[in-house]
């Protein structure tokens, strides 16, 4: 079982608000460069996504539960077929999006626990628990051309340190994708 993180991100390390969802000024910053550098499967998670299970905190959930589910073409049934989970103290209901569930217990203990690879999009909180505990073994990161210079960071300036071995850095669109492993 791995943990894999995926993220846009951009230049400086930001990640909030790639969609502008978040009405946020700096918001929709990764869909400015077209949709050739956002659809279908960026990260290239391959058969991952097909035998894994994806990790979403509450509100991300949340806007791919609104997003995903009303498309029909071959990556979006991956991402409506992959199971769910969701890391939430709130969330009751999650009949939006087939085959989520709310997380049982803790979050550490449930990816722990979990059998399978866990692939974590978005999810800042869910991903700085899970760093906290020195649980991620994989970052692919989709980096855009762009600096906000505000905004909340993948690696924060009290975060651990983590040391990464870069497995691969691909061009996507005007986007990079760069896949890094934490060393032993």
């Amino acid at each position: 079982m791995s943990v894999i993180v995926i993220e846009f991100i951009t230049l400086d390390g930001i990640v909030s608000d790639p969609d502008g969802s978040g009405a946020t000024p700096t918001g929709g910053w990764a869909f400015r460069y077209g949709p050739e550098a956002v659809d279908g499967d960026k990260f290239r998670l391959g058969t991952t996504l097909d035998d894994g299970v994806m990790l979403l905190g509450r509100t991300t959930w949340q806007s791919f539960s609104r997003l995903w589910p009303g498309r029909d073409d071959p990556f979006s049934a991956r991402m409506n077929a992959v199971p769910k989970l969701v890391a939430s103290r709130t969330l009751t209901d999650t009949s939006a999006w087939a085959n989520s569930r709310v997380i049982d217990g803790g979050l550490i203990e449930a990816v722990k626990r979990e059998k399978r690879d866990v692939i974590i999009t978005g999810s800042l909180s869910v991903v700085h628990a899970l760093m906290a505990e020195d649980l991620v073994d994989e970052y692919r990161l989709l980096t855009f051309p762009t600096a906000l210079g505000t905004g909340r960071r993948l690696f924060g300036d009290h975060g651990p340190r983590i040391d990464l071995e870069c497995l691969s850095a691909d061009r996507v669109g005007a986007a990079t994708l760069a896949r890094y492993r934490r060393t032993a």
